[in-house]
């Protein structure tokens, strides 16, 4: 059994700068850019040994627990001169981030009381926001969230902050009050005055100093308020107001709602715009310094939508504290599958991407051939003239300019009435349609200048997007035929095989635990930005999803602990077929709220005893990931309102045979029972196996657990 990097908590190392996974997948070429962190110099971060104020939790009469922790910070300080402190932390972890010399460094590796030292880094978030996929007029605020979920839940939200003018984050009525516990303000800052939260935005922080505010875009605020439109979509998806109208051209388009509508948000800004767009990033520092705030104010709901390495580092302890002050904590796997998947640590629910449906259209070529791409359009549409781009450049526009449909480039005397057959590239996708439009031009045909996915766009004017091979076929039957008259028209939903995103990072099969526990949609999703809406794809979309869900379990499941919810969330999660479970560990989210059977809980002191002990082996955990064969136990609870039988069965083993004892259960209700897993077999023991466990109520609940039997 071994653990990637864990710390001992009275061990004395130095954790340098990591490699992150990567950057997040590109919407526009339907594959992810990659980046590693890139690391601050002369910032660290070190943790203390012991926990936070989050795992012990006040006793009456006894000393100031965050008095304490401050006073051992300065004792250690003191050790090295006394330098200051950019951020203390006290709740999540117990730690600090201060400015350090080699010699610094060297001294506190020796310290009894210092566990860990790290260097502080960058890394990016793990979405790709597409600003150019779709450009909508917002419509204006609903004057009631009809959408039910949610209600009274805090959702924290570890990003690039949040645009509140958004409809999506009105106050409206329906919202419900607050949890009790919440204790959040409304930090001021540029853009920002404190009178900016409501019964919706209930709370707001931003911290800069590891990234650093001499870094940052000049377009940025230094406050809570969102730049990029990361934050803001992912808020949006888990959280956003519902039947709030998508409007273009003055024409409903859709109407959106997030996922838990009626649950409250609490942006925490930690990732911020540097002058370069591939510079934005989240500095480690100041996401520890998030976490540990959200933490402390007490939300209900905990999103990182920032990936990382596999390691037990400084934001995966802070994320261990607010594990232990029973927060659910749910973090983006990371995009690329040349890393593995990221937070593979226990306390968090770890969310990988699956693709969505992807609406279709079919170009019908009248007297010759049709081809089927992704149209958003409905509606059908000719017998109309398609013409090709270059055919009909604008006076003075250049040709390679018209192939591509840039705005101003196509002559309206030539293109009125018909449609237009463009290139992609250059320019946005939806750019192109509009530019169609703007020509008079009554619909496009989209054809892809290299490989990558058909994306469902929200178009200007109807459109069907091609592949490059069916649109070299398109174009060759126009170059050969004088005229060319097409139909356009929607023909129903392709769903992928697989469902999970090609890009989405996998889990490592020599790990000790199977990650991601989940997966979600995660790949052209709508949501709002600032002053508009946008598509996003990356494994932050899907982190969002599964957060709105976890607070959907939470205002209906009050008493639920957060190891409850995290483990209903993966035992309810619909598995894909012919998929790994390294790459959906449990499944995809259901998107309405599971029948609830069994819970596999784990007490919040288990992790850093597990964490302590560098072994996950005994944790109750829902999943199991063994090396060849042997035999473990998981602990089920009952957590139906009766009793009830359970009878279980391991499915989809194809190398190995797995058995458990007992072969059913009857439980009351909150009554526990062990299961014993017995996995033997296997031939070729180079060969990789999986399948499931099931657990079926009486009563008709499913309680589903992924079972990895590794090289």
């Amino acid at each position: 059994m071994t653990t990637t990097r864990t710390v001992n908590r009275a061990a004395r190392i130095v954790l340098p700068g990591v490699v992150a996974g990567v950057l997040a997948a590109s919407a526009l070429a339907g594959s992810p850019a990659h980046a590693a962190d890139e690391e601050v110099p002369g910032l660290h971060l070190v943790t203390l040994t012991g926990p936070g104020t989050s795992a012990t939790p006040p006793v009456t009469g006894a000393p100031d627990a965050q008095a304490v922790l401050l006073a051992r910070q300065d004792a250690v300080l003191e050790t090295i001169g006394g330098p200051a402190t950019a951020y203390r932390w006290t709740t999540a972890l117990n730690g600090f981030a201060v400015e350090l010399t080699a010699d610094q460094v060297t001294a506190l590796e020796s310290n009894d009381d210092v566990a860990a030292i790290e260097a502080n880094t960058v890394r990016p978030m793990a979405g790709h926001v597409d600003l150019s996929a779709v450009r909508f007029s917002r419509s204006s605020d609903p004057r009631a969230s009809r959408g039910a979920g949610g209600s009274g839940v805090v959702i924290g939200f570890v990003d690039s902050g949040i645009a509140p003018d958004s409809p999506l984050f009105s106050e409206v009525r329906g919202l419900g009050e607050t949890r009790a516990g919440f204790s959040g303000t409304c930090s001021p800052g540029e853009g920002w005055p404190a009178s900016t939260c409501n019964r919706k935005v209930v709370g707001a922080g931003w911290w800069v100093e590891g990234f650093g505010p001499d870094r940052i875009r000049s377009s940025e605020s230094l406050s809570a308020l969102d730049v990029v439109g990361h934050g803001t979509q992912v808020a949006s998806v888990a959280a956003g107001n519902s039947d709030v109208s998508v409007l273009m051209n003055g024409r409903t388009m859709t109407s959106f709602s997030g996922v838990a509508p009626q649950a409250k948000v609490a942006p925490y800004k930690a990732c911020w715009a540097a002058p370069d767009p591939a510079d934005d990033g989240c500095s480690t520092a100041d996401l520890v310094s998030a976490i540990d705030q959200a933490t402390a104010d007490g939300v209900d709901v905990l999103n990182v939508a920032v990936a990382g390495p596999t390691t037990t580092d400084t934001v995966e302890r802070a994320l261990l504290g607010a594990a232990e002050a029973d927060i659910v904590v749910v973090g983006a796997a990371g995009n690329g599958r040349s890393a593995f998947a990221a937070h593979a640590s226990p306390w968090v629910t770890t969310v990988g991407a699956a693709r969505g449906n992807t609406l279709r259209g079919r170009v019908s070529v009248v007297g010759g051939p049709a081809f089927t791409g992704a149209s958003r359009s409905r509606r059908q549409l000719g017998p109309v003239a398609l013409v090709l781009g270059a055919d009909v450049a604008a006076d003075g526009a250049p040709t390679e300019d018209a192939r591509r449909c840039l705005p101003g480039s196509l002559d309206a005397r030539q293109v009125a009435g018909r449609a237009v057959a463009c290139l992609r590239g250059g320019i946005g996708r939806v750019d192109k349609s509009e530019a169609v439009a703007l020509a008079d031009g009554v619909a496009m045909v989209l054809v892809n200048d290299r490989p990558g996915a058909l994306v469902d766009d929200f178009h200007t004017v109807p459109t069907v997007q091609l592949s490059v091979a069916d649109g070299t076929r398109l174009t060759r039957w126009m170059k050969r035929h004088d005229r060319t008259t097409v139909r356009l028209a929607g023909v129903g939903i392709e769903k992928d095989a697989s469902e999970a995103a090609r890009w989405s990072a996998p889990g490592d099969d020599r790990a000790s635990l199977l990650k991601p526990d989940v997966v979600a949609l995660g790949e052209g999703v709508l949501g709002a930005v600032p002053d508009a809406w946008a598509l996003f794809s990356g494994t932050s979309a899907a982190s969002a999803r599964a957060s709105g869900v976890a607070a959907l379990l939470r205002a209906k499941h009050g008493h639920w602990s957060a190891s409850v919810v995290r483990s209903v969330l993966t035992t309810t999660a619909r598995p894909l077929a012919g998929t790994s479970t390294l790459v959906q560990g449990a499944g995809r989210v259901r998107a309405s709220l599971p029948r609830p059977g069994l819970a596999l809980d784990i007490a919040p002191t288990r992790y850093r005893d597990a964490l302590e002990d560098v072994s996950w082996e005994d944790l109750n955990v829902s999943s199991i990931i063994m090396r060849g064969g042997g035999t473990t136990t998981r602990r089920v609870t009952n957590l139906g309102t009766r009793a009830e039988y359970f009878s279980v069965s391991a499915r989809g083993f194809v190398r190995h045979r797995v058995r458990t004892t007992p072969v059913a259960l009857r439980l009351g209700p909150g009554e526990s029972a062990s299961v014993r897993i017995t996995v033997t077999g296997g031939g070729n023991p180079s060969r990789f196996d999986d399948g499931w466990i099931v657990w079926r109520g009486a009563r008709g609940s499913h309680t589903r657990i992924p079972v990895a039997i590794s090289r």
